[in-house]
């Protein structure tokens, strides 16, 4: 039985907090200063702390602040759950900077609460252990989407066991095409919560207008096209998972929203005063950094917070180059039966070749690569001169002979906004600007060519 220390001057909140922990299982011990708390730390063994950030004698946390830095100099292995007022949440993310594991508002949600204690219990009580093998991994975990066997790779999917099981927050971080949305797969496969639903959002593609109608949902009548109910996505993940796909894309006014739904899984369709809940777990991807967005006032540090509980990093193809022949041969035996393609292969010039690519466009580029050759090339073997006739240099070169050769307008469209997306290594944003689109228009542009962007 985990022991849970509670450190709050108001003994209404630590009487509160003692009985709910004990209705589900832990042993608690109250303190009501920042000196009996550290005696408390000091005589028993006390397996994670409850800390509020506010005492009656420095309403602006100081002491509050003061006393976690004295708990992870002392204690560093203790993890610290903070509670705050959500006024105070600026409070909340200097204290996650300083070390705290997770952060509460007050007035708390006792289900959420329980959840999140039982998330930094797993997550910070597990034991360093040695990296488990691929082989090893498979037995165990639904991992069959991802392919490779480097040790980069290996290593994020020994940390998809770790977290999986838990309701932990993951930011998914990594290049365009590196399989950001197939972690994302792999994690709620691998949960407690793989049979509910996995809902899939594609942040960039939700203009501000539509925001709280498409993640909050709307009742008839809320606006001129509101016919019929509809839940929103946070709803439609109800005891699931949703991915918050493109997520540096969301505008400033929605992120505010968007913080305060993952805070407290609370919030209203437009159109209705009823306040609704959903219980589910947050997986966010990008391709961009977003400790510079924050840097640059255009991603809210609070928000950054909330998702960066765990950050997994997909590693580029570039980095696990052994991985190479292993995800051709693998998609050329998937291309060979899905287009009814009799015996093809690659020769050995033409594993060579692509095995000395940088593949800007990671596994996704790689893919279509070997898709296009086998499509295109009539010879049994495809050799580096078939695959590089069809990579992404090929294309580039296409769309630079235009004055020769006459293309469907369409297909000079399709070329140029894969060309823009290479250029700008699959960064939606930076891909419009290029090309002189808003990025819901070039989303649009992506779906009807059947571009990804994950």
């Amino acid at each position: 039985m985990s022991t849970i220390l509670v450190i709050d001057d108001d003994v209404s909140v630590t009487a509160s907090l003692e009985l709910l922990l004990k209705q589900n299982g832990f042993r608690s011990v109250a303190a009501s200063t920042p000196a009996a708390a550290l005696d408390a730390l000091q005589k028993q063994p006390i397996d994670l702390v409850i800390q509020d950030m506010n005492f009656s004698r420095s309403t602006t946390g100081e002491e509050g602040m003061t006393l976690l830095r004295e708990i992870r100099r002392l204690h560093g292995g203790r993890p610290v759950v903070l509670i705050t007022a959500w006024g105070s949440i600026a409070l909340a993310v200097e204290g996650m900077k300083a070390g705290a594991s997770d952060f509460v508002t007050k007035p708390w949600d006792n289900e959420r609460l329980i959840e999140t204690i039982r998330t930094a219990l797993s997550l910070f009580g597990q034991t360093r252990t040695e990296l488990a093998d691929r082989e090893a991994l498979d037995v165990d975990y639904e991992l069959s989407e991802i392919l490779g066997r480097d040790t980069a790779l290996v290593r994020v999917l020994n940390h998809v066991a770790r977290v999986a099981k838990t309701d932990a927050t993951v930011l998914v971080t990594g290049e365009s095409g590196t399989g950001k949305e197939l972690l994302a797969n792999a994690i709620h496969a691998n949960s407690r919560r793989a049979a509910g639903p996995l809902v899939k959002v594609n942040m960039g593609a939700i203009v501000p207008a539509l925001f709280e109608s498409e993640m909050f949902g709307h009742v008839r009548g809320a606006f001129t096209d509101a016919r019929r109910d509809r839940a929103g996505y946070f709803e439609q993940a109800d005891r699931g998972t949703i991915f918050l796909d493109e997520i540096a894309e969301v505008d400033r006014a929605s992120q505010t929203k968007l913080l305060r739904v993952l805070q407290d899984q609370i919030f209203q369709r437009v159109g209705d005063g009823q306040p609704r809940r959903s219980n589910f777990r947050v997986v966010a991807a990008t391709n961009r950094n977003l400790a510079e967005l924050v840097a640059r006032g255009a991603f809210r540090e609070d928000l950054y917070y909330r998702l960066n509980l765990i950050t997994l990093e997909m590693p580029p193809l570039r980095a696990r180059k052994e991985d190479i022949p292993l995800i051709a041969a693998h998609h050329l035996r998937q291309i060979k039966e899905r287009y009814g393609l009799g015996e093809i292969g690659i020769s050995p010039d033409g594993w060579r070749w692509l095995a000395l690519q940088t593949w800007p466009g990671n596994v996704r580029e790689l893919k279509h690569c070997v898709e296009r050759a086998a499509l295109m090339s009539a010879k049994p073997l495809l050799g580096r001169a078939e695959l590089e006739a069809v990579s992404g240099a090929g294309e580039i070169a296409a769309t630079d002979r235009l004055d020769r050769d006459v293309l469907p307008l369409d297909q000079i469209e399709k070329l140029m906004i894969g060309r823009a997306m290479s250029q700008c290594t699959g960064n939606v944003t930076r891909a419009a600007e290029l090309l002189g689109l808003s990025r819901a228009a070039l989303y649009r542009r992506l779906a009807k060519h059947g571009l990804e962007t994950s």
